[in-house]
């Protein structure tokens, strides 16, 4: 068990009294053990001012000291509010570095007091107009380089579910704890119970996963954690949060393996821009990581209380304490004084490191952790596409992708140092390759090794260029003798794209979507082929629930080479009665589930079921059709 604290106040001074300690050295007991009730608030009268004949008299204007203590967070936001309007007056006038430097100076403000909730719209906000702001000076490299897609986080699951206990896990999770070491207090309450039970059944594949997966990680996050000074066990609140992907994505906008939030990612030192999130790079967020929970155990004195605060907020976690008088996160469970996600949080972490702990009682001793992943590194000040890279270094861009998790697109920043992340061995290989490429090509041009079969002409075809540019830029006299096997660059013209390499464009003209019920970001996103993040930032939505929204806007996806797409104002249109019958569709460039499914007067459920509830169309691809007569 955690340490307990009450906390007595004195007028606005509070005095913290350390009650009992725990080593976590040892096992602790299972249950703990028979008390009387926990510490209340001590009020402590505070004496009337001693009247005096000699006393000044008290003027009719004087300030009470609490109502003039001062307020550093309603002092900074007008002075934020002011370099944002600056901002957006620069930008609308086309002043776009002046408009950078004012978001900057409102992000460095906010930055400086300590975390508050009123600040946090305030950076979202600002963090929105950056992004913003950056598009529209980099329009040409945004349509060069696909978004990156997400993981849904699994906290999100595990804290929707209510699971019985089960009287049997119970007895048997009770006896593995007081054998279980861990660097952490582990104590076992009908809530953590519940949470064993749910992993144990329905919870059971995300858990597995998130155990295969930890292995590759578990190394590097241990030792931070212990050059940190804070529990190695706390790779078990990572496992807990997002299953150890990099890229997860809570519905609450948290990211990474350790799901910061943007505002608390920005005070650890965690950069954030169109091009890079180093929430989703494993070692730099698992370090903001250890320093953010080493702070809030420094602030409570208890872990339980510390990974409370780290779920939601330390203000929400000491205005329970306070509002109760209870510095134990079991009372303030009890007392229902924190959000639901939180009272959850603890207990979700404690059931995963039990289990996680005792793999042969439950089944786990099999599972095949994956091995850590070794890499070469090398420092870029330029912006090149990682299918390129992948070209280099003779490997699938997939893999450049996983070494590269902070990338938000497949592109490393421009005018910005980024560490590009090779697989062990090829960094040689990438700098002689890359050096061949002029710097301002990177994001355009290809390497294409010689099949059987190709030809200039068909190499020209297929990546939107000339013959005559490929033979010049490869130095080839025989203009058609291509060498199998021969690795040759591909000078592809900026805008234009090899054919399958999936990028996308947009209409120019606005899609007007009616939202219907159980409707989410993320349905949204899979009807119409786009990824959920431009959906949010054309709709200005920030989590995945449309509640309250009645229509979106969305721009249609269309091929590169087309101009725009005819608008129309879209709802969803019914089944009329009649007998369905498959009709075989080609889908066409541009073409996604939802116009394909008001072409053919159906529902995009009526497709997915059709054809294995695919979400992801490709040109050429043939999908089955109810259609009605």
């Amino acid at each position: 068990m955690g340490i307990r604290r009450p906390y007595i106040f004195v007028g606005a001074f509070c005095t913290l009294i350390l009650a009992v300690g725990c080593s976590s050295k040892h096992p602790v007991a299972a249950l703990p053990p028979s008390q009387g009730a926990p510490p209340k608030i001590a009020a402590k009268a505070v004496d009337p001012p001693h009247s005096s004949s000699q006393a000044e008299p008290v003027q009719s204007n004087t300030i009470p000291a609490a109502q003039a203590k001062p307020d550093p967070v309603a002092d900074l936001i007008p002075e934020v509010e002011k370099e944002y309007q600056a901002g957006q007056k620069n930008q609308l006038a086309g002043n776009f570095n002046a408009a950078k430097a004012n978001f900057d100076r409102a992000l460095t403000l906010l930055s400086m007091p300590a975390p508050d909730h009123r600040l946090q719209e305030e950076s979202a906000k600002i963090q929105t107009a950056i992004t913003e702001l950056e598009i529209q000076t980099s329009k040409e490299t945004e349509t060069a380089a696909p978004e990156q897609k997400s993981e849904p986080a699994p906290i999100d699951e595990a804290n929707e579910v209510t699971y019985p206990v089960d009287p049997n896990i119970k007895a048997k999770a009770a006896a593995e704890v007081k054998a279980t070491h861990s660097d952490l207090p582990l104590m076992l309450t009908d809530p953590v119970a519940s949470y064993i039970n749910y992993f144990s059944t329905r919870g059971r594949g995300t858990l597995e996963h998130a155990l295969v997966r930890s292995g590759r990680y578990q190394e590097m996050i241990q030792g931070i954690l212990r050059q940190e000074g804070v529990p190695q066990d706390l790779i078990y609140l990572a496992q807990a949060e997002s299953g150890f992907h990099p890229l997860a994505l809570s519905r609450a906008g948290a990211r990474g393996i350790w799901q910061f939030m943007a505002l608390r990612a920005s005070g650890y030192g965690l950069e954030r821009n169109m091009w890079v999130d180093e929430r989703q790079d494993p070692e730099k967020a698992t370090r903001a990581a250890a320093h953010h929970l080493r702070d809030l155990y420094n602030q409570f004195g208890d872990w339980y209380l510390a990974m409370a605060a780290y779920n939601s907020g330390p203000g929400t976690v000491q205005s329970a304490v306070k509002r109760t008088g209870y510095a134990d996160f079991w009372e303030l469970y009890r007392r229902n004084a924190l959000p639901k996600e939180t009272r959850n949080y603890v207990p979700i972490i404690l059931a995963e490191t039990i289990m996680a702990k005792n793999p042969g009682q439950y089944g786990l001793e099999d599972l095949v952790q994956d091995k850590p992943v070794p890499y070469d590194t090398v420092k870029v000040d330029y912006a090149v596409d990682l299918r390129l890279v992948a070209e280099c270094v003779d490997a699938p861009p997939a893999t450049l992708e996983d070494l590269n998790p902070s990338l938000l697109r497949m592109v490393t920043p421009k005018n910005q140092e980024f560490t590009l992340r090779l697989p062990m061995g090829s960094k040689y290989q990438y700098l002689n390759a890359i050096n061949a490429i002029p710097k301002e090509m990177r994001l355009w041009w290809r390497y294409h090794t010689v099949a059987p079969g190709d030809t200039l002409s068909s190499l020209a075809r297929s990546y939107h260029t000339t013959p005559r540019a490929i033979s010049q830029v490869n130095g080839l006299v025989d203009s058609e003798g291509l060498e199998t096997e021969t690795k040759l660059i591909i000078p592809v013209a900026p805008g234009k794209h090899p054919f399958g390499e999936g990028v996308q464009s947009y209409a120019k003209h606005v899609t007007v979507y009616k939202v219907r019920k159980g409707d989410t970001v993320q349905s949204v996103a899979d009807n119409f082929g786009v990824s959920t993040t431009v959906v949010k930032r054309w709709n200005h939505l920030k989590g995945n629930s449309l509640s309250g929204h009645h229509v979106l806007y969305v721009h249609l996806p269309v091929n590169p080479s087309d101009s725009s797409v005819p608008a129309k104002s879209m709802g969803h249109k019914s089944l009329s009665a009649g007998a369905a019958t498959s009709v075989r569709h080609s889908v066409k460039p541009g073409e996604t589930l939802y116009s394909i499914a008001n072409s053919y007067n159906t529902t995009v459920a009526a497709i997915k079921e059709n054809n294995h509830n695919t979400t992801t169309l490709r040109p050429g691809m043939i999908l089955l059709i109810p259609r009605n007569e």
